[in-house]
């Protein structure tokens, strides 16, 4: 079973606890704007997206995700939360992005399936001094299960503490992590610019 087909199968239920809502307002709100143009990779059913479009009032907003099942139900979530259709919504591969020329990229709960070449590709996609945005799982609660454990990527250390989730964050500048709880899930928030 590929990785578009599982997601599409979880796309109509992924966002009904509020927990990926959550984790990327909480991302967001660590950033401070302006950011023009926005890459939110691996989108799923938008929360990085529409949380940009709340606390940083950005021009446009690329989402892309491989699932079109995802992509399907973020368009349903922007009627109401993107009416004037400023986000790009996108169904695809989100590395190598399909965008270039980016003030800001935001990857919330996913690059953890997306692997470390995903951060080389946001290198090449961010202008110079943009900035990245993304989470990590914590080590003592990430266990994934059944086949959602064989799309993670074997390349990428989920970190133990906030100096190994600065770590993902080689090659970037003014790297800075958050610890962050809720609903006895822990995440790493990671910010990073571009040199």
């Amino acid at each position: 079973m590929g990785p578009a087909f599982l997601f599409d199968e979880q796309a109509p239920a992924y966002d009904a606890n509020g927990f990926h809502d959550l984790v990327a307002t909480e991302l967001v709100a660590g950033l401070e704007p302006p950011a023009e143009h926005v890459l939110d990779a691996a989108t799923g059913t938008g929360a990085a997206a529409f949380a940009a479009l709340r606390l940083l009032d950005p021009a446009r907003v690329t989402a892309v995700d491989l699932s079109g099942g995802m992509i399907e139900r973020a368009k349903q979530r922007a009627a109401e939360l993107d009416p004037a259709g400023r986000i790009d919504w996108r169904t695809g591969s989100a590395v190598p992005a399909p965008v270039s020329e980016v003030d800001l990229v935001l990857c919330a709960s996913s690059l953890h399936f997306l692997g470390l070449p995903a951060l080389e590709d946001w290198l090449r996609v961010l202008k110079p001094g943009g900035r990245v945005a993304f989470t990590l799982p914590y080590a003592g609660t990430f266990n994934p299960s059944g086949p959602i454990a064989e799309h993670v990527a074997a390349d990428l250390p989920i970190p133990s503490d906030v100096d190994e989730a600065a770590a993902v964050a080689a090659g970037f500048a003014e790297v800075r992590v958050r610890r962050w709880e809720a609903d006895d899930r822990v995440v790493f928030l990671v910010y990073g610019r571009k040199p």
